[in-house]
């Protein structure tokens, strides 16, 4: 094992959401990375939403870090990635679609700048969306990594390189990796890698970092804020902050089981989506259904005139270890299981005693939402170790009221891709 090298990728995200405004989009090949990152977000949520506690997770975050690393992958290792990232058998258009993705996102802010210039004529926003996605190579000085791999991941993941030094002094690389981390997310994620992850094995760190913030498409009014009852975990009311808006047009939709609605934020291409079960006790009854199609119909959904009413909510997780959860999706040997299964030849030469594996996966996220939009956070850390339609007379609104357990998600509408994936139980 003395040998064995460790290979750290951090993926991070960092988002405050407040709200965005349309535009048009020209045909992408986005769609591959923004399926998986769907799939995937299901997956993780069933794993993840155990219990009657909250939950939030950036799939998109998740998703990215670990692209990054299957770019490196090779052999069986590479095939149980695909499967468990929902990647395709050929794998050549996986980089680039995430590429794709990210530019997507990016223009997203772009010109939601110039909208709001206009829109401030009109009363509308007074806010753009601001979104900055960050990706980075924390590598140890002097390790013999394949270049064509640093290429790939430079050229579709703007993923510049910086040498460290682990060997030496892995306490220090940690916290220049953090405040990298926190700088990034404008001090929204602090200390995602925990002291003692990394010594003197580790080779690598993978990073992703992103920062949204995006107001609403129409603020709630501060003064409607009223308390209102709320069924933590499923039991009796509980008065807390509930935020009102009265015949909005939102996307809805009534299913078996549960009723969908959207919240546009400004510019209309990023909405925050409620999955509302029927019942109080629902909640996991509407997990259990969830998957990629699902999450990416909801961006689809027709608008109707609704008395929304939202709890306030602020949740900021402390960092998980997600390695035993991939580990029971079926990535096993990219950790390294059996011992010496592990193959990232594609990153840096394989030898029996010395190659490259997944120790483990650090996760950690913050949002919140209020009258302005909501704020949100996210880092991941994957550590590997050597080793509407027009309707006459319009129908009354629909009262919905958010007042028990619930999924929700920040969603770019045009990709479908879940920046963003949780449940609140407890708004408090």
């Amino acid at each position: 094992m003395a040998g064995m090298k460790r290979l750290l990728i951090l993926l991070l995200i960092g988002a405050l959401v407040r709200i965005v405004i349309g535009m048009t989009h020209a045909a992408t090949n986005f769609d591959l990375a923004a399926k998986a990152t769907n799939e995937l977000a299901a997956d993780l949520q069933r794993q993840l939403a155990t219990g009657n506690e909250n939950l939030c997770v950036s799939p998109f975050s998740i998703e990215s870090a670990l692209a990054m690393t299957f770019a490196g992958a090779d052999g069986d290792t590479r095939t149980e990635m695909a499967r468990v990232l929902h990647f395709p058998s050929d794998a050549s258009a996986v980089a680039a679609s995430f590429a794709s993705l990210q530019h997507s996102l990016e223009e997203m802010s772009v010109k939601t700048a110039d909208l709001v210039k206009k829109s401030k004529e009109f009363g509308g926003p007074s806010e753009p969306i601001t979104l900055s996605i960050a990706n980075k190579l924390f590598a140890q000085k002097g390790y013999a990594f394949r270049p064509a791999f640093l290429s790939l991941v430079k050229q579709n993941f703007g993923a510049a390189f910086e040498p460290l030094d682990f060997v030496t002094n892995a306490s220090t690389a940690i916290q220049h990796i953090n405040k990298w981390v926190a700088d990034q997310t404008h001090d929204r994620i602090r200390d995602l890698i925990p002291g003692g992850a990394l010594d003197e094995t580790t080779r690598l760190v993978l990073a992703n970092a992103l920062y949204l913030k995006a107001p609403w498409a129409h603020e709630f009014s501060e003064n409607a804020t009223q308390p209102e009852p709320f069924h933590v975990r499923g039991g009796n009311g509980i008065d807390v902050p509930t935020m009102q808006k009265r015949s909005e047009h939102f996307g809805y939709a009534k299913r078996e089981g549960y009723t969908s609605v959207s919240l546009p934020y400004a510019g209309n291409d990023l909405q925050f989506l409620v999955l509302l079960p029927d019942d109080v006790n629902g909640l996991q009854s509407v997990e259990s259904k969830l998957s990629g199609d699902i999450l990416s119909g909801c961006t689809k959904l027709q608008t109707r005139e609704v008395d929304l009413h939202l709890p306030k909510f602020k949740l900021e997780p402390p960092t998980m270890a997600l390695a035993k959860k991939f580990e029971a999706l079926g990535m096993e040997t990219a950790f390294d299981k059996p011992q010496g299964s592990a193959n990232f030849d594609k990153m840096a030469p394989r030898t029996p005693k010395d190659y490259l594996y997944i120790s483990q996966i650090f996760h950690k996220t913050f949002i919140a939402v209020d009258e302005k939009g909501t704020e949100a956070a996210a880092a991941t850390a994957v550590a590997m170790m050597a080793g509407t339609a027009l309707r006459s007379p319009p129908p009354p609104p629909i009262e919905v009221k958010v007042d028990r357990p619930f999924v929700y998600a920040i969603q770019h509408v045009p990709s479908g891709v879940c920046l963003f994936l949780g449940r609140v139980t407890d708004p408090r």
